[in-house]
């Protein structure tokens, strides 16, 4: 949450069957809300560029930082192998503390971000046209 307005901001996810993990620098205003406030609205989309087809789901729950380091190094390898599975611009990596000139193995190798896990779902809402 924002100071007067909710703070919204585009996330890279992952998903292991049972949370939603996402990376943030170790700086900045999200970690700065999630310290003060770890009470998140969050949204997965996947859509079709005329929105002919299309799935919404929007989930209620609070963000835990990992701390376990074994926890922490599968989940940056998991972002390592999305990066790598769908070809991302390796621009992504700025918004994960690194250069886009580090390889995505920068990631897992070393720890320039912060974990997080999406806990404590308490509401779940989801729409897709069939």
């Amino acid at each position: 949450q924002g100071e007067k307005y909710p703070y919204i901001a585009p996330f890279l996810y992952v998903f292991d069957g049972k949370f939603l993990y996402f990376l943030s620098t170790k700086y900045g205003k999200k970690l700065e809300y999630f310290r003060k406030s770890p009470y998140v609205a969050v949204e997965v989309e996947k859509y079709t560029r005329d929105l002919s087809s299309y799935t919404f789901v929007s989930m209620q729950g609070y963000l835990e930082e990992v701390t376990d380091s074994i926890e922490k190094k599968l989940i940056r390898q998991e972002f390592v192998d999305l990066i790598k599975e769908r070809r991302l611009s390796k621009n992504i990596l700025a918004a994960l503390g690194h250069s886009p000139q580090d390889p995505p193995e920068a990631i897992a190798m070393e720890e320039r971000s912060l974990v997080w896990k999406l806990t404590g779902v308490m509401d779940m809402v989801a729409l897709k046209n069939l």
